[in-house]
């Protein structure tokens, strides 16, 4: 019998992508996303030190693409940030059409990346506007589309769905830290037990730092849909913010910003030793 053509058609495109993604060039680009998502949580870490220390700071990713704007190179390294995101999210939806290497291209696993992809597209629009002058802040950004999406039929349902939604994947987030499911994507051929010992320390501790506070961002947006108050809605920001006003708060907003600090050293070590490529390219 003839093969189909639609098939080999399909596979034709599965195999063009699979050699793009794992390329040389789309690995740079992985790598300086990788790294450029480093630099940014190291700064919002320092930024909520700074914070709690008394000082007033913007803490989520477009208040750190400003800080790193007023430094020496300030604007070379936001743009790198912002072509890092770029790269970042191209292999992201790679991912996402053939598969993450360590996940055997599972749906779940390809969700995910598409979901990145999105993100660090988001983000690479935001590092634009933040070279381009913007100043209106990212909180108030996130508060307006709330507001307008609480005036849709059913606008409520949505926005607590969405409330869920991030407080799942931070769940996730922590749950993948302390089981450490992230060490399946390292390279750990290239890495000594140093380095090893240095990404199961700091990838433990960041990724469940991110996730909890990935998950007050949920439970935050969850309190918007419930009250109708847009207030509420207010991101990474918002949420490092909201710590100060809980019991011992200043103590709780430093151990979250050391732990988003911890993170930005892990995706330091990740940025140099990720395994970068598809499922489908693996040997």
């Amino acid at each position: 019998m003839s093969s189909d053509p639609g098939d080999s058609a399909q596979g034709t495109v599965g195999d063009v992508v699979d050699d793009v993604a794992s390329s040389q060039p789309m690995g740079w680009a992985a790598r300086l996303g990788l790294t450029a998502r480093a630099l940014v949580y190291l700064v919002i870490g320092f930024l909520g030190l700074s914070l709690a220390s008394g000082n007033r700071a913007e803490l989520d990713q477009k208040g750190a693409l400003r800080e790193l704007l007023e430094r020496p190179f300030g604007t070379v390294l936001v743009l790198l940030c912002a072509i890092g995101f770029v790269g970042y999210a191209l292999w992201r939806f790679a991912e996402a059409i053939s598969g993450p290497v360590g996940d055997g291209g599972s749906r779940s696993a390809r969700l995910k990346s598409a979901a990145r992809g999105v993100v660090y597209t988001v983000l690479a629009v935001t590092a634009v506007t933040v070279l381009l002058g913007s100043r209106s802040s990212q909180g108030g950004q996130q508060r307006g589309l709330v507001a307008t999406v609480l005036t849709w039929p059913g606008g409520m349902l949505i926005v607590l769905l969405v409330g869920v939604g991030v407080a799942a994947a931070g769940v996730g987030l922590v749950v993948e830290g302390w089981r450490r499911k992230f060490l399946k994507y390292l390279d750990h051929a290239d890495m000594n037990e140093s380095t090893r010992t240095l990404a199961r320390w700091t990838g433990t501790v960041g990724s469940i730092a991110r996730g909890l506070v990935v998950i007050l961002i949920g439970v935050l947006l969850v309190l918007a849909a419930l009250t109708g108050d847009k207030e509420d809605a207010t991101g990474m920001d918002g949420a490092l913010k909201s710590l100060r006003d809980l019991p011992f708060g200043n103590i709780l907003l430093v151990l979250a910003s050391l732990g988003l600090l911890i993170f930005g050293v892990y995706a330091l070590v990740e940025a140099r030793y990720r395994r970068v490529g598809v499922s489908g390219a693996e040997a």
